[in-house]
């Protein structure tokens, strides 16, 4: 119950079906074993019956399915109303500060937006802020313009207090930016949950599960393998990258045109490379890849190198399997695995776009 509001609040906004809850609690049944967001439609279950979780993995992890009716993963299930309206706003005008006061005049409960954007971004809605702003004066910095042109540009009264709040985002002074590479991260909202996606100017580095255990592990290695700071923020890539998610959860994409970028070892790209050659809606099995990479012995080997892949859906994990057909060995969770699966196999048969064009991710050579 830590960082949620009282009990009795959200039973009200339960039964009331506020909207303005929605994204800040999770309602868990006991008895059907299902967890929905506050405005489900579905008839409202009894107080002795309620759990109240703030995450979605809280809810997974204590064993409640998404809801069918309300469907909470989906797109937009796990936002709040005023979330599109908030970012535009820093979009609009990024260097400038959003104060909570600015917040409760559009009708935004600061507590809400701070707890909000922890949960959604790891971090609070000041930080996004700020990262924001860092990641656009890091491109000032490289386009040829001095640091005390980006701190006066980026709203920032004095020098110092510029170079101190680059250095504490990026790890160096705007001095020695020259050679740091910046990731861009942004969530996408698909049918399975929030995806956290990152990339760099040329390629896509990351998809993962935003209630993955495992993605603060993955942002490290990328922070590590790319020399990089991770700032919020959108680009072309970016851009592309969120539609051709959509056309793949729409049954309109059954291959991904986006660059990818993946550092690894030879054999992590050995199995990567064989997965994104699975055709649309088929699986191969653990054994299979192992020996099509000439490692007829490496079954558990490649399993690891699935759990080790940070493009998740681009680079289809989800499509090895045991020997026997059964699933197994999923980050983002079997449930998961198995929607995905349904889905393309369900779009095939379907086949209701005659003009999409299978083509392979292409892979960066950066």
């Amino acid at each position: 119950m830590q960082d949620l509001p009282t009990f009795d609040e959200m039973m009200r906004a339960m039964q009331n079906r506020e909207r303005e809850f929605d994204g800040l609690f999770f309602t868990c049944v006991k008895t059907t074993g299902i967890f929905c967001r506050p405005t489900c439609p579905a008839r409202k279950p009894r107080p002795e019956n309620v759990q109240f979780k703030a995450t979605v993995n809280e809810c997974l992890l204590n064993g409640y399915r998404p809801c069918l009716r309300c469907r909470p993963l989906a797109v937009g299930g796990d936002a709040p109303h005023w979330l599109d309206t908030l970012l535009a706003r820093v979009e609009a005008a990024p260097t400038d500060r959003v104060t909570d006061q600015d917040l409760r005049d559009m009708n935004i409960n600061p507590h809400a937006a701070r707890r909000y954007f922890q949960r959604k971004f790891g971090l609070t809605f000041q930080a996004y802020q700020r990262g924001r702003r860092m990641g656009l004066a890091l491109r000032h910095i490289r386009a040829g313009n001095s640091d005390l042109e980006a701190a006066f540009d980026f709203g920032y009264d004095s020098l110092s207090g510029f170079r101190d709040a680059f250095q504490k985002t990026f790890g160096v002074t705007p001095m020695n930016s020259k050679k740091l590479t910046c990731i861009l991260t942004r969530t996408i909202d698909t049918p399975i949950g929030p995806l956290v996606t990152c990339a760099t100017d040329m390629a896509v580095c990351l998809v993962e599960f935003a209630d993955r255990r495992a993605l603060q592990r993955q942002l490290e290695t990328l922070n590590r393998k790319f020399n990089a700071a991770i700032v919020p923020g959108i680009n072309p890539i970016l851009e592309q990258l969120d539609v051709e998610l959509q056309e793949y959860f729409a049954k309109r994409r059954t291959a991904f045109s986006v660059p990818l970028d993946a550092p690894g070892t030879p054999f992590q790209k050995l199995v990567w490379a064989a997965q994104a050659g699975i055709p649309f809606g088929e699986t191969r099995s653990y054994h299979q890849i192992a020996a099509e990479i000439q490692h007829p012995e490496a079954q558990r080997a490649v399993g690891r190198a699935s759990g080790d892949n940070r493009i998740a859906i681009l680079i289809p994990c989800h499509r090895v399997v045991r020997s026997d057909g059964t699933l197994s060995g999923y980050g983002g969770g079997l449930w998961r695995k198995e929607y995905l699966l349904h889905l393309e196999r369900s779009a095939l048969a379907d086949a209701t776009d005659e003009s999409t064009t299978p083509v392979r991710p292409r892979m960066a050579t950066a």
